[in-house]
């Protein structure tokens, strides 16, 4: 869509275009002033700025949109929100603009996701309202792109994020290629400057990409699975207008592309594991094209403007541009088996989530065994997926927060000792078994521990379909070991001999002498109460083996 106006939207965006021309007629425009940008560095809170800051972002893409979408827009409003957004002290949040000192550069140039994503909203609206904008609105534009973002991606410096691998290679890199794409592509005297960007752009592609492995599984989740990947679904299919080069030709990205309809739950849900939510929004344009140049499961819902609470212009640019109604969903396999990221899941009535991996996954969690139980449109037996973004949960203190911490997830506690964190705390897949009738899916957790005297951790799932999980621990000892099995969920239990029942939905039989239920508040993603019950059963593993052994009923 790089420099044209979107076509003729389908009539299933219609809630969509009313949220853009209702935020396109808000004038309200929050100020980012000092006190807010300290804000930051002096408590480590991250959210009173980007709420101010994303709130601005809404109104850029909504009046964007807006002027795209009918030529008789009034183009005065949005000449003052490119204005307002040029005036900004940077466009990088407060908590990245450390990426910026490898270069030796201030603020105002750190090249950070949000910095990337700002230069290709600005960039292909002045391209795309060329001769309509203002001339001196789009002068100013053009020099704060270039300033901004140019100059330091041009820098043959490193930036800091060029070697991670993850979602920041794809955002960063596919942002800022295609806001070149917008501006240089017409203009021969760039077009070495507009190949070189596009080189640095595409080999951070090749990074992000061998950032998966063979069964296209995203570590980080769906949530980032939907940034990591639809930026470079975009940024591909941009430079494949421009060169023919098609980026998405690949066995690997067609794994990829199947990711999420691989660990659904069902009805909306995906297993969350990491820093991902269970009811994660999908752009209806991505899936689009991905069900066009895949054959996945076409978008069955459009969301709201609303939904991406960032307002990032690659998602709501492409689902104008390009969602079309799809047919109805295809089947999918009953049960996905991801052996690269080793996670099972099996969906159906009801739905069971594993995972084993190592502990040092991006946005890790220490998690090696942890699982998930859905019934009843809800996971029960949860993964509580990210917790509020601060200082401290990027810091070294990341596990004393609940939600990435083994205290927030159903693995055992070992002699007091609870899993740890480094990339040489795996989980050894022992075996994977699916005969139609039940699913077998047994991991070796020794390596996440470090407890004296304990040999062997060995976890077994056994699922039926039908709703009933056997969970059975082995534990090879040279002592008498204090053992604490936890499961965590949103839903309170209660509690009788030998059982435990959570509201009807999942009942539990098991052989602990003792077991007792804590209530745990923490802060969620969005800094609101998450209230999580843990359920303890207590007991000890005697020197030598012993088999601790559970039964999960699903009503």
């Amino acid at each position: 869509m790089t420099g044209s106006a979107f076509p003729r939207p389908a009539g299933e965006l219609t809630s969509l275009l009313r949220d853009i021309r209702a935020a396109a007629a808000d004038d309200t425009m929050p100020e980012l002033g000092y006190r807010a940008y300290r804000d930051y560095f002096d408590t480590g809170n991250r959210l009173r700025y980007e709420r101010h800051y994303f709130r601005r972002r809404a109104r850029l893409a909504a009046r964007a949109a807006q002027a795209l979408l009918d030529p008789d827009t009034d183009l005065g409003p949005l000449s003052d929100t490119l204005w307002s957004v040029c005036d900004e002290y940077t466009w990088a949040l407060p908590a990245h603009v450390r990426h910026s000192a490898d270069q030796d550069r201030g603020p105002e140039q750190c090249l950070d996701l949000f910095a990337a994503e700002t230069a290709h909203t600005l960039a292909e609206t002045v391209a795309a309202l060329d001769g309509r904008l203002d001339r001196r609105v789009a002068d100013r534009v053009r020099g704060e792109v270039e300033r901004r973002v140019f100059v330091p991606f041009t820098d043959p410096r490193p930036l800091n994020w060029e070697g991670y691998r993850n979602n920041w290679e794809a955002v960063c890199a596919g942002a800022a290629g295609m806001a070149a794409l917008a501006l240089l592509r017409d203009s021969p005297t760039d077009a070495d400057r507009l190949a070189a960007m596009l080189g640095r752009s595409r080999a951070a592609m090749d990074r992000y990409l061998a950032g998966f492995g063979g069964d296209g599984g995203c570590a980080e989740g769906v949530d980032y699975w939907v940034y990591g990947f639809g930026y470079f679904v975009y940024f591909a299919e941009a430079l494949r207008e421009h060169t023919g080069k098609d980026l998405l030709a690949g066995p690997k990205v067609a794994e990829i592309a199947a990711f999420p309809h691989r660990v659904a739950l069902g009805a909306g849900a995906y297993a969350p594991f990491s820093d991902a939510s269970e009811r994660p929004w999908l752009p209806a344009g991505l899936l689009t094209r991905l069900a066009e140049r895949f054959g996945t499961p076409a978008a069955r819902v459009v969301p709201s403007l609303h939904d991406d609470h960032c307002y990032r212009w690659g998602h709501l640019s492409r689902t104008l541009a390009w969602f079309r109604p799809g047919p109805p969903a295809t089947a999918v396999e009953a049960t996905s088996f991801l052996p690269d990221l080793a996670w099972v899941v099996s969906r159906g009535r009801f739905a069971f989530a594993a995972k084993g991996g190592h502990n040092d996954e991006p946005h890790n969690h220490n998690d090696l065994g942890h699982f998930v139980l859905h019934t009843g449109g809800r996971s029960v037996l949860d993964d509580l997926g990210a917790g509020e973004y601060t200082a401290g949960y990027f810091g070294p203190g990341r596990y004393e927060h609940l939600h990435p911490s083994a205290r927030g997830h159903s693995v055992p506690v070992i002699d007091g000792q609870v899993q740890l964190p480094g990339a040489d705390r795996t989980a050894k897949v022992l075996r994977y078994r699916d005969d139609g009738q039940t699913v077998n899916f047994d991991l070796d957790l020794t390596a996440a521990y470090q407890v004296a005297g304990l040999w062997s951790l060995v976890r077994r799932f056994r699922w039926w379909p039908d709703g009933r999980l056997e969970l059975v621990d082995e534990i090879d000892a040279d002592r008498e070991l204090p053992v604490e099995e936890v499961f965590v969920s949103r839903v309170e239990p209660t509690l009788s001999a030998g059982a435990a029942d959570w509201g009807g939905l999942v009942r539990l039989g098991h052989e602990c002498p003792r077991a007792s239920v804590e209530e745990v508040t923490a802060a969620d993603h969005h800094a609101r109460p998450d209230r999580v019950y843990r359920l303890s059963c207590r007991t000890t593993a005697p020197a030598g083996r012993s088999v601790h052994r559970f039964v999960f009923d699903l009503g």
